[in-house]
């Protein structure tokens, strides 16, 4: 069986390498190449929703956060390159009395929801005094989350599909099935068969790289911001969220903002060096959450989209779900992730 991906972001290379894995004929195309759209970002920030409310799209993106150490060490085996994948944790401030009470009652309910795997604790702010500021001296601290290397992560992606025999190219070729990874504009496409309803759209993100070697310190997240030191000796520092623009690739004022609340909140950053300003758009869906499955209007075609702000994080899962779908004829995309539930 032979598999045409349309689209080279982390969606659309993640399920080549789950569809190749399985001994599939797989072929990625994108005429911009890998990484060209929200994919090809700063951040990496592979960070979980609070433990409680637990819903469908949390419990998916638990199930794939814990699959991602075996999926990118994968990668990093065939590739021979490093994703710059570590689950080094994060630190949250809590900023009130409130924010704490909370804080402690999630520590029960991830000893369930997480089956005790993985921990989210209230510690004293002193140990992280470097990294965060805390009006209350306490922080969250979790296990769960871990950071990845957007870039390094595709170039380790495609080195191990063209390990695999897989065929990234600029141009259409004819498959058995296709899988529509194209992010933003797949969206776009979706909406004009939709009539009057919108199926999603682009978010606009701005971010920064600073020139700041943290090691293996954990990512924070702080007053709506995540900073995520990589092993490069860099730190990452996002984002906006920005549904109005007048250039989507353009980084403005808005990001100087978000530096300066990084500064505030994570006294490390301070003094440190502007390496990288990015900005693109980022797929979003109407209800936030991934769209997998067959295609509404095509046979024989597939949609993969929708990943926002957690596309890294839900790749590994929705990855195995397309290929069991597309190799196997195994359904286990849950009803409100489908396509045909964001046309209705």
């Amino acid at each position: 069986m032979r598999i045409v991906v349309l689209g080279a972001g982390i969606f659309g290379l993640s399920i080549a390498w789950a569809c190749a894995s399985r001994g599939a004929k797989v072929a990625v195309v994108d005429p911009f190449g890998p990484g060209a759209g929200a994919s090809g970002g700063l951040v990496g920030a592979l960070a979980p929703h609070v433990p409680e409310n637990w819903n469908t799209k949390k419990a998916m993106q638990f199930r794939s956060l814990v699959m991602a150490e075996t999926f990118w060490s994968g990668v990093a085996e065939v590739s021979g390159l490093d994703p710059g994948y570590a689950r080094s944790g994060r630190v949250q401030p809590l900023p009130d009395a409130r924010a704490v009470e909370l804080a402690r009652a999630r520590t029960e309910t991830a000893m369930e929801l997480w089956g005790g795997r993985h921990a989210w604790e209230v510690l004293p702010a002193d140990a992280f005094a470097h990294l965060v500021v805390s009006p209350t001296g306490l922080v969250v601290r979790d296990t769960l989350s871990a950071r990845l290397h957007p870039r390094q992560a595709l170039r380790a992606l495609v080195r191990a599909l063209e390990g695999r025999g897989v065929e990234i190219a600029a141009e259409t070729r004819g498959g058995d099935a296709v899988i529509h990874a194209t992010g933003v504009a797949g969206l776009l496409e979706l909406n004009g068969m939709a009539g009057a309803k919108i199926v999603g759209a682009g978010v606009k993100g701005q971010a920064a790289l600073l020139d700041l070697d943290l090691g293996d310190e954990p990512q924070v997240y702080a007053d709506g911001l995540h900073i995520v030191p990589h092993a490069d000796g860099t730190v990452a520092v996002g984002s906006t969220s920005e549904r109005e623009w007048d250039d989507p690739q353009a980084t403005d004022a808005q990001l100087d903002d978000v530096l300066v609340r990084a500064c505030a909140a994570c006294p490390a950053l301070r003094g440190a060096p502007v390496i990288e300003r990015w900005a693109g758009l980022r797929p979003r869906t109407r209800s936030r959450a991934p769209m997998l499955g067959r295609h509404p209007a095509r046979d024989g075609e597939f949609i993969a989209n929708g990943g926002f702000k957690i596309g890294f994080g839900m790749a590994p899962l929705a990855a195995e779900m397309m290929a069991d779908l597309v190799l196997e004829g195994r359904d286990g995309i849950p009803a409100e992730f489908r396509p045909e539930a964001s046309l209705v």
